[in-house]
């Protein structure tokens, strides 16, 4: 089962990540699917936001990495795009590391780890409707992702 909401708007978008970013009290690791300018940056900086993250959230695509302690918790940003996917096997052990504990994790272009992602996290993909609005579909993979996908749906 999945959860699909559409945004026909930032402000749409906005309140999405609120209320995302008010069901992770204790952590979460996503991962974010969608082609280039679909809109998983602009969610990861709307989530941090809701967050209270100090910082200014950028897109993480030629360091890898970006991380935030600013806010109500610990907010790490991946970007696989630039590893592709034999650069991601090199990695897979240090975000396993990143689903651990009281953080939130994201991980855009997921689909370059060839779904070797295999604890518990929540996969975001998002797409382009044909009136310029945003789809996000959420699926919990393992229980506590499982239940922020549900805690959406409510």
């Amino acid at each position: 089962m999945t959860y699909k909401i559409t945004c026909k708007t930032l402000d749409d978008t906005k309140i999405l990540a609120q209320r995302f970013a008010k069901l992770i009290d204790n952590g979460c690791f996503v991962s974010l699917y969608g082609e280039i300018g679909a809109g998983k940056t602009a969610f990861v900086k709307l989530a941090a936001d809701a967050l209270d993250v100090k910082e200014k959230v950028t897109s993480p695509s030629f360091v890898i990495l970006n991380e935030y302690h600013s806010g109500k918790l610990p907010v790490y940003h991946f970007d696989l795009y630039r590893l592709e996917n034999e650069g991601v096997s090199t990695i897979l052990d240090e975000l396993r590391e990143y689903s651990e504990g009281r953080q939130l994790t994201f991980v855009e272009w997921a689909e370059f780890s060839q779904d070797e992602i295999p604890f518990d996290h929540l996969k975001i993909n998002v797409t382009y409707s044909d009136d310029d609005s945003r789809i996000y579909e959420f699926e919990g993979v393992g229980a506590k992702s499982k239940k922020i996908e549900e805690g959406l749906k409510n």
